[in-house]
This record gives structure tokens, C-alpha cells and sequence, in this order.
């Protein structure tokens, strides 16, 4: 079983912003493939299981907040006995443009406290993960304000584009290998440079 992971913060105020990438394509997942999500206090998560592609997998999304997402992680992920490499982490990227995505693993947390701290967590850092651009903060704006501003009305359509890509990279990986699916991935470049 592999676990798939969305990074975000929960709560209204938080819902459709840039660092809650992560959790809008889980609930794209969830409602695409009609895996129930349910929250789950034992777990601090909203939690829901079924089939990928044929594949048995569980769906995260943290509740515990962004800086803390590897507390719920880890405790899912010991309960059934997942080894790391079998997690698959989805998270923004400021250092991204908008809409590019690139697929690595066993990689830095490049500053991305939600990142670092599912490495505490986990033991390790051996996790699959999807680097989603949200692009850097126009002029001298605060990153931290920005990732947790909602996406403009110029990139709401192309949501919609991206969680596609997304699920493509991702039954690659599934029914392919990890490599034929990076391939795809850490080629594109962004909405802005797609015609």
C-alpha cells in the first residue's frame, strides 16, 4: 500500500491558497477515484482508503498545520507498516513558477518546514515527493504572506489543468516506475510557458 500525502493547513480561512496545494489535489483524488475522506481524530488527519489504478493506497491530509505535518504522518504510517519509500508527499514550491512541477525523492527540504518536518517523522527523507509551483511573491511581498494568499482569479482556471498533469505524473508512477514518471514531470514548465 502506498500512503499519499497532501500538505496544507486545515480550515476555512486556508482553503484554495497556494500552500494548500497539496490538499486540493488530495481531495481531487478522493473525488475522482470516490475514496470517502473522513477525519480521523486518533490520527490528527483526514484519512480515506481504496484503489489507485488498482492499487491499494491511503489518502492524508494532515491536520495538525503545515510546520507539523509529519506528527500524523508518522503515526499513519507506522499503524500500517509503510516503509518511507512508499510515500508519496504532494507540496507547494515557491522556488517553482506557477504550475511547473518536479518529482524527486530523497532530496532536502529546501526550507519547506511541512517537508522537514515529515522527515523527522518519518525517519528519513527517502519519500516520493511532488514539488508543485506556486511561484515567488511579485516585488518585495512577504513569502509567507504570499503562499498563504488564494490563487488569483487569472489562475483558478489552470487549477484545474495542473491537478490533471498531477494525476497523470502519478498513475506513471504507479503503473510504470518512478523514473518513466519523473520524465514527464520535471518537464514541464509552468502555465506561463504553455501555449
Amino acid at each position: 500500500m502506498r500512503l499519499l500525502v497532501g500538505l496544507g493547513n486545515p480550515g476555512v480561512e486556508y482553503e484554495l491558497t497556494r500552500h494548500n496545494i497539496g490538499f486540493i489535489f488530495v481531495d481531487y483524488l478522493a473525488d475522482r477515484h470516490g475514496i470517502a475522506l473522513k477525519k480521523e481524530t486518533k490520527w490528527d488527519a483526514e484519512v480515506g482508503r481504496g484503489l489507485l489504478w488498482g492499487q491499494p493506497v491511503t489518502l492524508v491530509k494532515p491536520l495538525t498545520f503545515m510546520n507539523r505535518s509529519g506528527l500524523a504522518v508518522g503515526k499513519i504510517a507506522r499503524f500500517f507498516q509503510i516503509a518511507t519509500p512508499d510515500v508519496v508527499v504532494f507540496h507547494d514550491e515557491l522556488d517553482l513558477p506557477f504550475g511547473a512541477c518536479r518529482l524527486a525523492q530523497n532530496r532536502g527540504a529546501g526550507g519547506h518546514n511541512g517537508v522537514r518536518s515529515l522527515m523527522d517523522h518519518l525517519g528519513g527523507r527517502d519519500f516520493i515527493r511532488f514539488r508543485i509551483g506556486v511561484g515567488r511573491p511579485p516585488g518585495a511581498k512577504a513569502a509567507a504572506g504570499f503562499v498563504l494568499s488564494r490563487f488569483s482569479t487569472a489562475e483558478f482556471p489552470e487549477l484545474e489543468k495542473i491537478l490533471a498533469f498531477l494525476e497523470e505524473g502519478l498513475e506513471l508512477l504507479f503503473r510504470r516506475d518512478l523514473k518513466i514518471a519523473m520524465n514527464l514531470v520535471n518537464a514541464s514548465v509552468g502555465i506561463a510557458g504553455q501555449e
